[in-house]
């Protein structure tokens, strides 16, 4: 059989096209940016609520700050299996990053506390201790979650 060059040539394209098409449907899947997890939309609420803390303050607006800080101290958990994943992947730093949420949630408790005295000092000392919880826990976690969870680094 002679086949001409330009037949042969075009049989061995659609070939290759096939064959990296069927062989790879995973890794095309995978190039796709997954779904966010539960967590980004707990980490969003948390920021809009420490945004609006943050106004409330510098109103002395201490009725909305006592509003705010459970919401801060008992923010929402991702779902259970989506718990599981990130404290599988944090592994022996999962306790670090579960104590980071508890400071979170007792200086947030202090936070309320301090609002419903109306001792704006104590509310400002709380928050801070607030940021500095969330500061370290981004520092130490954010950017390889991002990474694992999201394929960017």
């Amino acid at each position: 059989m002679n086949h001409s060059p330009t037949l042969v040539s075009i049989l061995a394209a659609t070939w290759v096209l096939a064959t990296v098409h069927v062989a790879t449907p995973a890794r095309a899947q995978a190039a796709q940016p997954e779904q966010p997890m539960a967590l980004r939309g707990v980490m969003e609420k948390l920021g809009r609520d420490m945004q609006a803390v943050t106004g409330a303050i510098s109103r002395e607006d201490w009725a909305l700050v006592a509003e705010l800080a459970p919401r801060i101290a008992q923010h929402e958990q991702p779902p259970a299996a989506e718990k599981v994943r990130i404290l599988g992947w944090l592994g022996s730093d999962a306790a670090r990053f579960r104590s980071l949420d508890g400071e979170v949630e007792h200086a947030a408790m202090a936070l309320g506390e301090a609002a419903r005295r109306g001792d704006g000092p104590a509310v400002i000392a709380a928050f801070g201790k607030i940021q500095h919880s969330c500061l370290a826990c981004h520092q130490s976690y954010r950017k390889a979650f991002v990474g694992q969870f999201y394929g960017r680094r």
